[in-house]
């Protein structure tokens, strides 16, 4: 078993791109033969662009890019910028008198963070896409993680900077990777240690879950500041509804590594992407999502550089 990165898989391209005077940004996923896919959608308050195709019961059996996007619902109009980018690339599902791209993604909530007049929108999708094909991706504080922030129940000013992050596991001839936007309200652990997240004026750790559980008769509106997205990509063969179980096993990293997790207050979403090279049992993978993801989730958040004043976990390490 063997640490690996994106450059690890074949057939697929991975990049970022941002709006520094947000901050903001996407971050792309890309198959141009396409993925067979899964979603599970665990938090409460979800931004989802086109999981409806990824159920068993429907006809789309490719997707052809997942994106993950900051600037809440607006982010979502990164797809128009990506759609635009596999068209002129040929990029699609054939229907006959044109190739239509099918472009799945979910977004964060990071208008708290900067100026929230500044969003993604077409131009960013479509030069995530460029960017994708350039094989420089970099973790922290880049693409749809250059916004995120974490442990925020009181407010930016006892939080911590998020980001982007990746890890990936071979085994054999099995390859398992994930990539994941760390935007979460809670505290991120580290074999069972808080490593980043709320903090008291002392930068000493309070503990998210219990000073919810202390103030349970508060009834305070967290909506927007939350949301973790990621993604599993495998060189492993599997049908959707396969691979929507993957995703849903998938979400035990995110268990393992945010505390708390799947609030109400969270859109906590991840994306599986197949490309179909080797056959494997589906819990072997399963259980490689979670730790790799488990792992990407940590590698966000100690990659990550410093935006708007936020602390970091490299700041706390100094």
């Amino acid at each position: 078993m063997k640490e690996i990165g994106i450059k690890d898989i074949n057939d697929i391209f991975v990049g970022n791109a941002e709006y520094e005077n947000g901050p903001t940004g996407c971050t792309v996923i890309i198959s141009e033969e396409g993925f067979v896919a899964g979603v599970d959608v665990r938090g409460g308050a979800p931004g989802t662009r086109e999981t409806d195709v990824l159920k068993p019961e429907n006809m789309i059996e490719k997707v052809h890019c997942v994106f993950l996007s900051g600037g809440s619902a607006y982010g979502l109009d990164c797809a128009s910028g990506i759609m635009e980018f596999l068209e002129e690339k040929n990029i699609g599902f054939d229907v006959g008198v044109a190739r239509v791209p099918i472009v799945c993604g979910a977004v964060l909530f990071d208008l708290n963070l900067g100026d929230p007049k500044v969003r993604p929108d077409k131009n960013l999708g479509y030069n995530a896409c460029k960017n994708a094909y350039s094989n420089n991706f970099k973790q922290g504080s880049f693409g749809a993680g250059i916004g995120a922030s974490i442990g925020k129940l009181y407010g930016l000013n006892s939080a911590m900077k998020g980001g982007i992050g990746i890890y990936g596991i071979q085994v054999g001839d099995l390859k398992v990777l994930s990539i994941v936007a760390v935007n979460a309200l809670g505290d991120i652990l580290d074999n069972g240690k808080i490593i980043a997240g709320l903090r008291n004026d002392e930068n000493k750790f309070l503990e998210t879950e219990k000073e919810m559980i202390k103030n349970y008769n508060k009834t305070e509106n967290l909506f927007g500041q939350n949301t973790t997205i990621g993604a599993v990509i495998t060189n492993a063969k599997f049908n959707k509804a396969q691979m929507n179980k993957i995703a849903s096993m998938a979400h035990n990293g995110f268990a393992r590594a945010i505390r708390p997790s799947h609030s109400i207050f969270d859109g906590d979403t991840i994306f599986t992407l197949s490309t179909g090279k080797i056959n494997a049992d589906i819990s072997a993978v399963g259980m490689l999502a979670s730790i790799t993801m488990e792992n990407a989730i940590i590698n966000g958040v100690k990659k990550a550089d410093s935006k708007e004043n936020l602390i970091t976990y490299k700041d706390l390490k100094k």
